[in-house]
């Protein structure tokens, strides 16, 4: 999924701050404001696949009108993509047993056809 908050970032005493409020306990640094919003977009792809996978309720993104920021933040909007940060992250592969008509396998065995990456494949391109 694919989703896209407010961040409100703050530069204190040579690192950047940077929180979603929408998000609670989202929260990173960075070195610089071009760091805070790379760790951010990491951050935030971690809170939701973590919502996700414990079947939490995902806020909807308050306007940016309606948010509140100091004279010293700096508010920037941010996307997160969970399927692209899950399969950065969790790269470990599990075994799944499937059936296939004795012709295609047969086939498929001829042609040096890579079954699992064919299968990978057409699952990445249903999501």
């Amino acid at each position: 999924m694919k989703y896209t908050y407010t961040a409100i970032f703050t530069e204190k005493g040579g690192k950047v701050y940077a929180r979603v409020p929408d998000l609670n306990g989202c929260i990173t640094t960075g070195k610089n404001l071009s760091d805070a919003i790379e760790q951010m977009t990491d951050a935030m792809a971690a809170w939701l696949c973590a919502a996700e996978d414990e079947g939490l309720p995902i806020p909807k993104p308050t306007q940016q009108s309606k948010i509140f920021c100091k004279n010293n933040e700096e508010m920037s909007l941010i996307n997160a993509d969970t399927l692209k940060y899950r399969a950065a992250t969790d790269t470990k592969s599990v075994r799944k047993n499937v059936s296939l008509p004795l012709w295609l396998s047969n086939i498929a065995e001829k042609r040096h056809f890579n079954c699992s990456q064919i299968l990978q494949d057409a699952l990445m391109a249903r999501i």
